[in-house]
């Protein structure tokens, strides 16, 4: 996924500083175990290997992994609160990276949008956190910088009433990720009285690199191995500290190859002037124009090479999406490796893209977590990511939620304490 935020907020907002101020004094206190879960986008489930990923390779040999299915559709956004609400997009309302809402007609959400609006649908693990007292802190995780539960004033940024992590930095795509996990080893550094319990934090150059040159690219292995150093990193930092902790290491979603080769043109297809494209790529999505929906409906469900479309109440069942009405009139999906583009390239090239069926293998994000909470060297059948949040709940003693669409489940002969 790609961010777009603009430059005078990059840093405003954060609860704190822009970056956590490293503590000076030496920690004496009796360390209780703190929860981390990093976010390594786009990093697909099979890219784990000992040549070029030794960390990661070692941290699931000594703790717990398996591939884990994103929900649909396999896009950053929707994924990353799916990770921390235990929902599926279709249920926690952002559906889409880029999406409408008719109760706010001419309005946009984009990977930019912080009004609670969009996002109160659904309560975060660090809203659930402070509920019980427990602190939080939060690196770029997606949704973190807002203020969850509030309500918008007209005077931008005005959010009265929201709840956001203890600990938050706003995006920043020009800080590193060897900076990012400094910012964790400062906020675990800090003394008991002011040391969060559970921390998230979010990388993407592996996805950036993915999308621009194609998960098979040395360029993009390059960027894999600079994420398992990081990783490295953060495991040398705890152990410097004598800092026990469940660390957990995840994905949104993978990455397929893509290619100009490989494009459906929407131009050759919709009648002129029957529809507005809300977003196309592996998936595209329709909003009829005034008097054409039936028109359109011809053009989109008839059979058509490598995509098969839909109306939103007729998506099949097994994606669990299209109840939500954020979810536009008409959706259609590509086959893997296959893009749905409003007019054929222009000139060639060849990358990398994600957002298709949940279930495809390319699509299988990285799960790997590690600590004293876990067992050594469990290999996990394939389970959906809405089982994560459940998990965060449990390892920080936190009420298990009500109405999720996962539970920690999957993960019970993986521990090594049975947890209420």
């Amino acid at each position: 996924m790609r961010f777009a935020i603009p430059a005078l907020l990059l840093l405003a907002g954060c609860a704190a500083t822009s970056l956590p101020p490293t503590a000076v004094m030496e920690r004496a206190e009796v360390r209780e175990p703190v929860t981390i879960m990093i976010s390594i986008d786009g990093f697909r489930a099979d890219y784990v290997n000992p040549r070029d990923t030794p960390v990661l390779a070692r941290l699931a040999a000594e703790g717990v992994s398996g591939p884990m299915r994103p929900s649909f559709p396999s896009k950053t956004f929707p994924n990353h609160w799916t990770l921390v609400t235990g929902l599926r997009p279709d249920q926690h309302g952002i559906v889409a990276n880029n999406m409408e809402d008719p109760e706010r007609p001419g309005e946009r959400f984009t990977m930019a949008s912080d009004d609670p609006f969009w996002w109160n649908a659904a309560e975060p693990v660090w809203v659930t956190a402070h509920r019980a007292g427990v602190r939080s802190a939060t690196m770029f995780w997606p949704g973190s910088n807002v203020g969850w539960g509030g309500k918008r004033q007209q005077a931008a940024h005005i959010v009265p009433g929201g709840i956001r992590p203890d600990d938050w930095v706003q995006f920043n795509q020009a800080i590193s990720n060897r900076q990012r996990i400094e910012a964790l080893l400062d906020w675990v550094r800090r003394p008991v009285e002011n040391q969060p319990r559970l921390l998230l934090s979010y990388m993407d150059s592996v996805d950036w690199s993915g999308h621009h040159y194609g998960p098979s690219d040395p360029r993009t292995t390059e960027t894999i191995r600079e994420a398992d150093a990081r990783i490295g990193d953060l495991l040398r930092g705890l152990e410097a500290l004598k800092q026990p902790a469940n660390v957990l290491v995840v994905a949104d979603h993978g990455m397929a190859a893509t290619s100009s080769e490989r494009v459906i043109a929407l131009d050759s297809i919709l009648p002129d002037g029957s529809a507005r494209i809300v977003e196309s790529g592996p998936y595209a999505s329709f909003q009829p124009l005034a008097g054409r929906e039936q028109e359109l409906a011809e053009a989109l469900l008839q059979p058509h090479p490598h995509m098969q479309c839909w109306r939103r109440k007729a998506i099949p069942a097994r994606f669990a999406y299209g109840r939500n009405p954020r979810v536009p009139p008409f959706l259609c999906l590509a086959q893997v490796g296959w893009l749905i583009l409003p007019t054929a390239p222009a000139a060639p090239f060849t990358g990398g893209n994600h957002g298709y069926d949940n279930a495809a293998p390319d699509m299988a994000a990285l799960f790997i977590a590690s600590g004293p909470a876990f067992r050594h060297g469990v290999k996990l059948d394939p389970f959906d990511n809405v089982d994560v949040a459940p998990l965060l709940r449990k390892l920080l003693d936190l009420p298990d939620g009500t109405g999720l669409d996962g539970d920690a489940s999957p993960f019970d002969a993986a521990m090594t304490t049975k947890q209420d």
